[in-house]
């Protein structure tokens, strides 16, 4: 990579640099988290290459490591972010294995929807040799699961939760897959 000055920047050093930075991030928000290293790796090496791969290629690409690591916004982290508490509600809700049994309301519907889309997506992509419209896709998706967590109780004690955590379920598989086609690691925990 070239900078503006013309000095050339090696992917391995960027790549050192985006681990460093999600190892400070990781020592700030969770320092007791027990695999912090692997997990840094993953966040690092993932932010760098979900900003590559989440713009067309045909788009120019503004290359600033400290908001590719950004738990917020459209960034690898993001979506690893929103995977790590989606598996974290299953641990805490005890998720049983049960089945999706319904959507209820628009926010269910809006994630159900998405899950939908997944098949013709990973399509799409294929046929357009197109790896930003997966990337895309799984921004989407953490968006409407973020959604959905904010409104729905989730975890609330009742007849529906494991139908709830079910969902909760597809949404990790759904996003861990979608990360891996575009070569990003998703911890479940961070």
């Amino acid at each position: 990579m070239s900078t503006r000055k013309g000095r050339i920047v090696l992917l391995e050093e960027v790549l050192k640099e985006a681990i460093e930075k999600a190892q400070g991030n990781i020592a700030q928000k969770n320092p007791e988290l027990a695999n912090a290293d692997d997990v840094a790796r993953m966040v690092g090496v993932g932010a760098v290459i979900f900003h590559d791969l989440k713009n067309e290629r045909i788009n120019n690409i503004e290359f600033d490591l400290d908001s590719m690591l950004k738990f917020e916004g459209e960034t690898g982290p993001y979506v690893q972010y929103t995977n790590a508490r989606a598996n974290s509600l299953l641990r805490k809700g005890n998720y049983d294995g049960s089945t999706f049994t319904g959507a209820n309301d628009d926010h269910t519907w809006g994630v159900v929807t998405m899950l939908n889309a997944f098949p013709h997506v990973i399509t799409r992509a294929h046929e357009r040799r197109e790896p930003s419209i997966i990337s895309r896709y799984v921004l989407d998706l953490a968006q409407s699961f973020n959604k959905y967590y904010g409104h729905v109780r989730v975890l609330e004690e009742d007849a529906g939760k494991q139908s709830r955590l079910a969902l909760v379920k597809a949404v990790t598989i759904v996003l861990t897959e979608g990360l891996r086609l575009i070569g990003v690691q998703a911890p479940e925990e961070m």
